[in-house]
């Protein structure tokens, strides 16, 4: 057996510490206990467009598509009609950060469909062959001699509709600005140019590149033998040799030294926008939960503050939608407010949107605010241990964007202890109202 090191985590709400064991080879396998009937069966990848240049940006979504084709064992099809037909969820998914590929499903007797699961699992991962017919062949875009309509189409097609989309446009744009080198400001599904162009060769290399063993963290969450599946994960695994990739770091950007305004126009009937600011890395725990608690009190559903006062309690109506968003990547998250309103309105809903985010800026948040936020983020970090999906999702992003898994015992802790004065204090900290990037989008 190699040398293997092991690590526990208390990890919530679960009855046993999940297990994280490291390969000599830097492969990472998480073990997580969880009774029932399903199991998880999860590797995440360390990249995504965070890895992409100008030339190549959406290889890592394409790549992840392609990577569904057929391994040199098995044809195209076999890994999902194989599965799907005992019941599973095949899926993967795409981001800044990261590319992670999952398959959920009934454990089966004796814990037989979870052992076929890894196997094929990690034939996928390890031995993709990206046959050149299922890529279909490199085209200009407007050339409609193509014959052979492949992935390249699916994926661009893919990117078409999104184009189409009033809040993708408004993100977007938003997001670019934002950023002044870091590879965050780009799209992750890419450009229909880029899709249409890339051969298959850049495809290859790419993957070996990246798709190394101290690249890829695999999960298996479920009710199984820990040593029988450790060992079954193992062998599977075999990556005979494969040299590794150390990710480069990014200079991280600041934000904009003063706000930013972009207006865009588009066949549309009412007025969209996003607000935008830089926030704190994924590990900054505090941080991040401080920004958690903001997202909850100003947008989140309609008990938060923005639709209470902007929608509901309004004396003239104004807005359609309004909420906020926050994500949390391993250089920076991002905080946003949005909104869809009447387009002859556009500048009274900008103003009403500044006025919110000031009063809550100069510290009016109240106590039962604060409560509130701190027990509705309670709650769903208990709910991340209630699936095994769930499990798995949390220890990916946790394993891979934040490199630290202990982190997830340190957050119920870091919850019940932060004031509402730090809160406002990183609030204030991140979300300048002179430091933000907004886009409009009005009909032409």
């Amino acid at each position: 057996m190699e040398n293997i090191t092991k690590k526990e985590i208390n990890y919530p709400y679960l009855t046993r510490p999940v297990e994280i064991y490291e390969r000599e080879n830097g492969h990472k396998i998480v073990l997580a206990h969880k009774e029932g009937g399903l199991v998880n069966v999860s590797s995440w990848v360390k990249t995504g467009s965070i890895n992409e240049t100008d030339e190549n940006n959406g290889i890592s979504h394409f790549l992840e598509h392609l990577m569904f084709k057929g391994t040199h064992k098995h044809k195209a099809g076999y890994f999902d009609r194989t599965l799907e037909a005992k019941g599973a969820i095949v899926n993967a998914a795409t981001w800044k950060d990261y590319t992670f590929y999952y398959v959920t499903l009934p454990k089966g007797p004796e814990n037989a469909y979870l052992k076929e699961a890894i196997e094929l699992h990690a034939d996928m991962m390890l031995d993709p062959v990206i046959p050149e017919e299922e890529i279909g062949p490199a085209f200009k875009l407007g050339d409609d001699k193509v014959s052979q309509k492949r992935e390249r189409h699916v994926v661009i097609e893919e990117i078409r509709m999104r184009q189409d989309q009033p809040w993708t446009k408004i993100y977007n744009s938003t997001n670019f600005n934002m950023y002044t080198k870091h590879p965050y400001k780009r799209d992750v599904i890419g450009f229909p140019e880029t899709i249409a162009s890339i051969p298959r060769e850049t495809i290859m290399d790419y993957y070996k590149t990246h798709y190394t063993p101290n690249n890829i963290t695999t999960i298996v969450a479920g009710d199984f033998d820990t040593k029988e599946i450790l060992e079954l994960v193992c062998k599977a695994f075999d990556f005979k040799g494969r040299t590794n990739f150390e990710n480069p770091e990014h200079e991280l950007d600041t934000p904009v030294s003063e706000a930013k305004y972009i207006e865009l126009k588009g066949k549309i009937n009412t007025g969209f926008a996003i607000t935008g600011w830089l926030g704190p890395v994924a590990r900054d725990l505090k941080e991040n939960i401080a920004l958690e608690i903001v997202n909850v009190i100003l947008g989140e559903g309609q008990s938060s503050r923005l639709y209470q006062n902007l929608i509901e309690k309004a004396k003239e109506p104004v807005f359609n939608v309004v909420t906020t968003d926050f994500y949390n990547f391993k250089d920076g998250g991002n905080f946003f407010v949005q909104a869809n309103y009447k387009a002859d309105k556009k500048d009274l809903a900008l103003e009403l949107i500044k006025r919110e985010m000031t009063n809550f800026l100069n510290g009016d948040m109240t106590e039962s605010e604060f409560v509130k936020a701190k027990k509705k983020l309670k709650v769903r970090f208990a709910e991340s241990a209630e699936t095994v999906s769930d499990i798995a999702e949390n220890i990916g992003y946790y394993m891979t964007v934040c490199d630290d898994l202990d982190l997830v015992e340190q957050y119920s802790k870091a919850l019940e202890e932060i004031t509402i004065d730090e809160v406002n204090k990183i609030a204030n900290k991140h979300l300048d109202l002179n430091h933000c990037v907004t886009t409009v989008l009005l009909p032409e």
